[in-house]
């Protein structure tokens, strides 16, 4: 067919072929051009769960939140460790969080509570982890511990870790391989941590047991190896431990008093059952603080009557030692007449006389325990 015949016609059907070309070439030269986000360091993971099963992939925090918000049943979990100014700034504002929250995010060193920021609740608490050691010395560094911060939302969970201990990773593990209790939604995660940080109060207090019954035999072992330092450096760990347990127990009480904005019902069995444990971590916490004192007194008991050994000894030694002085300061006194000055063996006999006052008293004082 000529195309000549009729032009217009030819352009009526090739201008639409090339627009479309050049339109899809533009789109994919957006598409290239605009690179896919991607989370910063501090984010260790985030996911999207929906109806208790994780969705495929690790989309940034932001795409994840708002794939949640489209969803039913849906949250996103985004997991941080010690995050800094500005990253910490962007997820508060990509979740809605308020200023005072992201400022105690960034924080550390913080005491186990819950509060509320609106519809946000926050848990704070103490991880603990047990440093080995091959011996017990005035510094050993024998608990390390650190903070978790669990940001609670209708759509979203924000776990933020300071410090080395506390590693949330097998409790992501672990609540994703059970899908009924996940979908119950982001207190879900909050109840997992929870119960992770009571089972790392529980192995702990387990690591301190075996060091306590170290102690104690070096306390009360004929040799009394026992360093009083070492005692007081144990109990200076101990007591950073108690300040990691025992104040979380008011406030898992008063998480699980809350109506309407605690957890839901079908989790309020297992947080009971988190509280019985970590009950369980105190009283075992108390006991060794109490045992810790016993033995800190018996040792200062053991020291105050080596002691008064050593000074009934050295008291004994300086009766000894003055039988001599005496008879040397009477015989020293350099007067004319005295008795036995011209005795031929009188220097004999004074040293015969300090000899045996000097046995005797030595076989007195022996009998009498003081040497």
């Amino acid at each position: 067919m000529d195309r000549s015949a009729d032009p217009g016609r030819w352009r009526r059907r090739l201008l639409p072929a090339l627009l479309t070309r050049l339109v899809g070439r533009g789109d994919e030269g957006a598409t290239a051009a605009a690179p896919r986000r991607s989370n910063p360091d501090a984010v260790v993971d985030c996911a999207v769960y929906t109806a208790g099963r994780r969705a495929a992939g690790r989309p940034h925090y932001a795409d994840a939140y708002a794939q949640a918000r489209r969803q039913r049943r849906a949250f996103v979990w985004l997991g941080l460790h010690e995050p800094g100014a500005a990253v910490m700034a962007a997820v508060g504002r990509a979740f809605g969080l308020d200023e005072l929250s992201v400022e105690q995010a960034l924080a550390d060193g913080h005491r186990p509570t819950v509060q509320r920021h609106g519809a946000v609740t926050l848990l704070v608490l103490r991880t603990a982890a047990y440093v080995e050691h091959a011996e017990l010395t005035d510094t050993s560094e024998v608990i390390d511990t650190g903070d978790v911060l669990v940001f609670l939302g209708e759509r979203f969970v924000i776990t933020v870790r300071h410090g080395a201990s506390g590693a949330l990773a097998p409790v992501r593990a672990d609540i994703q391989g059970r899908p009924g209790l996940l979908a119950e939604g982001p207190w879900a995660v909050g109840y997992a941590v929870c119960a992770r940080m009571v089972d790392l109060y529980l192995e702990v207090a387990g690591h301190l047991e075996r060091d306590l019954e170290r102690v104690e035999e070096s306390v009360f072992a004929r040799d009394r190896s026992a360093d009083i330092q070492h005692i007081y450096q144990l109990k200076r760990e101990l007591v950073e431990f108690k300040r990691a347990v025992l104040p979380l127990q008011a406030p898992l009480r008063a998480l699980l008093e809350q109506r309407g904005d605690g957890p839901p019902p079908g989790l309020h069995r297992w947080f009971v059952d988190v509280e019985g444990r970590l009950t369980r971590a105190v009283e075992r916490i108390s006991s060794y603080d109490d045992l810790l004192n016993s033995m800190l007194q018996a040792r200062l008991a053991q020291l105050a009557v080596d002691q008064n050994n050593d000074m009934r000894k050295i008291a004994a030694w300086a009766a000894i030692a003055a039988v001599p002085t005496a008879v040397a300061g009477v015989y020293g006194m350099n007067f004319t007449h005295m008795p036995e000055l011209g005795w031929r063996y009188g220097y004999g006999g004074a040293l015969l006389l300090i000899a045996g006052a000097a046995l005797v008293l030595h076989r007195l004082f022996r009998r009498s325990g003081w040497l």
